[in-house]
């Protein structure tokens, strides 16, 4: 397994929590959502995990070591 993939994979579980983050506050805090939490959580919890891949991978370079250079 390729280094960018490890990471990926760390990075993913912080990615989605963030995700989930952005998505179930509003949906909780909005009262018009809230009325509607049944059905739109779940739908936040499956957004969240169909995009934290791709991000995860795209944010994955940027976080690797790279050589100090004075």
């Amino acid at each position: 397994m390729s280094t960018r993939l490890y990471i990926a994979a760390v990075l993913s579980l912080m990615v989605a929590g963030v995700l989930f983050g952005i998505g179930a506050i509003p949906v909780l805090m909005i009262p018009a959502l809230s009325a509607k939490a049944n059905l739109l959580l779940p739908i936040v919890v499956v957004l969240s995990i169909v995009l934290t891949p791709p991000i995860a991978w795209k944010l994955a370079p940027k976080l690797r070591a790279r050589p100090h250079r004075p």
